[in-house]
């Protein structure tokens, strides 16, 4: 076991928990994770599935004397979030996540820990391979591609599951249980321009804002986070018009649902305002750092001279471009009107891509409200329209609408206050979570969802708290025990 590991508990959670680190698993490329499960449950000799898109479902008798109690089923996603610092030597697909102790939290070195979900699926695991667990009939359901776009759960099918009962284990605040959820659809643009020649007489210039914390596009759309594309493309939008900037390259950000933490552009200016483009991106620096002061303060804008390219952007898509980019909504759009302190819908900038003559721009849209969802993306949508892009909306996901009557969640707060002497919070969130599809498919699926804590999530600042596993593991056995 990874030293990182040594004499944490529940031992066998975390045993599972540093395989997992070492088996390569990004949305959409789940086959060794999905492997190493059917492995798992053939070897114990447990009924053990696999369905066409790769999910894996595994299942487990009931302990002695549990014969009768409700099914449950336990649930968690085999994909991971997967991002690196700029500096970071890594690649996803074939190398292993590499743990660090870091006081009372495990983090990774330079990347994403991949905690969400794989101390759900650790959890899980070890469930299953203990003897002595008090619990009724279980499944564990191991989905697929939960991060890019909830493909797993969409094609699950409606008689799969046998449960009556479903614990999520994709929440990351202990002491909490969430019973509903945001829904979601994503919104693409696509934008072709014509290369241009260099003009004579230029200097090219690398533009790089980074530093910012980056994270969860529903879970930290509320905590006043900066965008690094927006925040480059303001740089670009005042260069565009009082310097002649020409863009040659760009490209910020990279997961629809993470909040974009780097960008750059590739620019060129004539010879006789390099020292005006040099003020502006330092008086920009200045600027963005005294107004996200309280909560980017990392936040770097560099300009360093650059290898002058043979082409850049046409000037008509190039001032179009930086029109739409800045009216682009990005952030909170509304909060709830019946939940105080709760984001109803939002909007998330989340990556930039340039390749060749092409310009691929991702955003992602959020709300518990599904009409509110659908306008947050027809604005997105309209904005776009203006410069004469093509847009397209993904399915989407529904939301979970929260039921305050359900058993396992009365059980679940009644187990909490007995193991730790305080009332949990009981919540919606405005994450989406594979739970709305699940209820869909299952309409009479009694559901909660709750897990130990991490922070940063979907950047390379994820961290899980130590402590919180085992109050997890110990919530966990109490609420199986108690569901009979």
């Amino acid at each position: 076991m990874n030293k990182a590991f040594e004499n944490l508990q529940p031992a066998a959670v975390w045993h599972f928990f540093d395989e997992i680190l070492t088996i390569p698993r990004p949305s959409k490329h789940e086959e060794k994770i999905s492997a190493y499960l059917q492995k798992f449950g053939h070897d114990r000799q447990l009924e053990t599935l696999a369905d066409e898109v790769g999910n894996v479902l595994i299942r487990k008798p009931a302990h002695p004397g549990y014969e009768n109690a409700p099914g449950v089923c336990l649930q968690a996603h085999m994909d991971m979030v997967c991002e690196k610092n700029s500096d970071k030597e890594f690649t996803f697909m074939t190398d292993a996540i590499q743990p660090i102790r870091d006081g009372e939290w495990i983090t990774a070195d330079g990347t994403t820990l991949g905690a969400d979900d794989g101390i759900g699926v650790a959890t899980i695991l070890a469930i299953l391979d203990d003897k002595t667990i008090e619990h009724g009939p279980l499944e564990a359901l191991f989905t697929v591609d939960e991060e890019t776009g909830l493909t797993g759960a969409n094609a699950l099918h409606t008689d799969w599951l046998q449960s009556q009962i479903l614990l999520n284990f994709d929440d990351e605040d202990e002491g909490e249980f969430c019973i509903g959820c945001a829904g979601g659809i994503d919104t693409t643009v696509d934008i072709d321009f014509h290369p241009t020649p260099v003009d004579a007489n230029v200097e090219a210039f690398k533009i790089h804002v980074r530093g910012l914390k980056g994270g969860h596009s529903g879970d930290d759309i509320n905590k006043g986070l900066g965008c690094a594309n927006k925040m480059l493309n303001r740089i670009l939008w005042n260069g565009t018009f009082n310097l002649g900037l020409k863009i040659s390259y760009i490209d910020g950000g990279n997961l629809r649902n993470a909040i974009a933490r780097e960008a750059y552009a590739i620019v060129t200016v004539d010879k006789s305002n390099v020292s005006a483009l040099r003020k502006m991106v330092a008086d920009y620096e200045e600027h963005l750092r005294f107004e996200f002061r309280s909560t980017e303060p990392d936040l770097s804008i560099s300009i360093e001279g650059a290898e002058t390219p043979t082409t850049v952007m046409d000037e008509a898509t190039q001032q179009n471009l930086v029109n739409a980019l800045y009216a682009c909504a990005h952030g909170i759009l509304a909060m709830s009107r019946e939940i105080p302190n709760f984001v109803e819908t939002s909007t998330n900038l989340a990556s930039i891509k340039m390749k060749e003559n092409h310009i691929h721009i991702a955003t992602s849209q959020r709300s518990s409200v599904e009409s509110a969802k659908r306008a947050a993306a027809e604005k997105i949508e309209a904005t776009f329209l203006l410069m004469g892009a093509k847009v397209s909306h993904s399915d989407g996901y529904p939301g979970w609408t929260p039921n305050p009557e359900s058993r396992v969640l009365k059980v679940a707060v009644d187990v909490y206050k007995r193991l730790f002497h305080h009332d949990p919070v009981v919540r919606a969130i405005h994450a989406g979570l594979e739970c709305g599809l699940i209820g869909e498919k299952y309409p009479q699926m009694d559901m909660i969802s709750y897990g130990p804590t991490l922070r940063g999530v979907h950047s390379p600042d994820e961290r899980l708290e130590i402590k919180t596993v085992q109050m997890f593991w110990d919530d966990t056995m109490a609420i199986l025990k108690e569901l009979r």
